[in-house]
């Protein structure tokens, strides 16, 4: 490969409203933006890195910048899952290779990642923040035309279960899951479990502490649950199985969608369900999720929906589904300078 010029932004991303989970509330979301140009192709990707492992923008742009000589050089993609290690960095600096491997050959990245078929829509969760139970209500009823929701928990019980009930009621239709952010104790498991039965809710997503996974082992629960802060990457996928019965892929937490699609490979040969999920981001942040989400059994890459402002091309959503149209990210229409 030629030698590249890599360009290292960042922007500040406005939510249209305030965003809270367990333990954070997000009024404004960070990313990083990596482009890679041989002189005649270019190839964009974006990150917002994990806020709870510390890895935000100062940390991103300092490990890019630190191997700056070695990505200008043009490395493989395999050989940048040796230079920098799983996070929001290799994320973009990944996405980026990816669309410009898709320019120079004039192969989509979706051809090049071994899909068989062109991409479909995929139905995606919309995902509702923490709020008071009638507030949560509300915007779950504004999501007229989703077809899966994924509800934002803290970690208090009996109100995080009035929570889910008022959603159920005004939506009785949709899938549900719910997300707990890290923010229950063991002891509060089995009351939480048997109350998200009695609302049909399908999936309970991170109930525990990262570093607590030890305390599922064994635990048989009637709503499957999903390892996201405790499976950041590959290597973490050798404490997923008896403990976790799906593995959300985080294209920021593992370092990319070089990473993302051999996660979802070893999930599958553990028998575990895969689940893409995204961080606070763009649509240039959401399409090499798109790619991965094909996949998967569970997609949830809402992450545009939450902005002021998206970047132009975008994804569309349409009939509780996600699109990504070639122009917006990996293909040479995408990657035209």
């Amino acid at each position: 490969m030629p030698r590249l010029s890599l360009s290292v932004t960042t922007d500040a991303l406005r939510l249209a409203q305030p965003f809270r989970i367990s333990g954070y509330v997000f009024e404004t979301a960070d990313v990083l933006v990596v482009e890679l140009d041989d002189g005649t192709y270019r190839g964009r990707g974006e990150a917002a890195g994990v806020y709870y492992m510390g890895d935000d923008l100062p940390h991103m742009r300092e490990a890019i910048e630190g191997a700056r000589k070695a990505i200008e050089a043009g490395p493989t993609r395999e050989a940048l899952r040796a230079l920098l290690p799983p996070g929001g960095a290799r994320n973009a600096v990944d996405a980026a290779l990816w669309e410009l491997e898709a320019a120079r050959t004039g192969q989509p990245v979706w051809r090049l990642a071994g899909l068989e078929a062109a991409p479909r829509p995929i139905v995606t969760t919309f995902t509702i923040s923490a709020d008071e139970p009638e507030a949560m209500a509300s915007v779950a009823r504004g999501y007229r035309a989703a077809r899966s929701i994924k509800v934002k928990l803290t970690g208090e019980l009996e109100l995080d279960l009035r929570r889910v009930a008022a959603i159920r009621v005004a939506r009785p239709d949709v899938w549900l899951g719910v997300d707990g952010n890290q923010g229950f104790a063991r002891a509060d498991l089995d009351a939480l479990v048997r109350g998200l039965g009695e609302h049909r809710v399908a999936l309970l997503e991170q109930p525990l502490k990262r570093g607590e996974e030890g305390l599922l082992d064994g635990y048989r629960s009637a709503v499957p649950i999903a390892g996201d802060e405790s499976l950041l990457s590959l290597d973490d996928l050798t404490q997923a199985k008896g403990r976790f019965d799906v593995v959300n892929i985080k294209l920021d937490k593992c370092g990319g969608l070089t990473e993302g699609l051999m996660m979802a490979a070893e999930a599958r040969r553990q028998g575990l369900g895969v689940m893409v999920g995204t961080m606070i981001g763009t649509s240039l942040a959401t399409a090499p999720g798109f790619v991965l989400g094909q996949l998967a059994d569970l997609v949830d890459l809402d992450g545009p929906t939450f902005l002021a402002d998206d970047r132009t091309p975008s994804v569309t959503y349409t009939d509780g589904t996600l699109f990504v149209r070639p122009e917006v990210w990996g293909t040479r229409e995408a990657a035209a300078r």
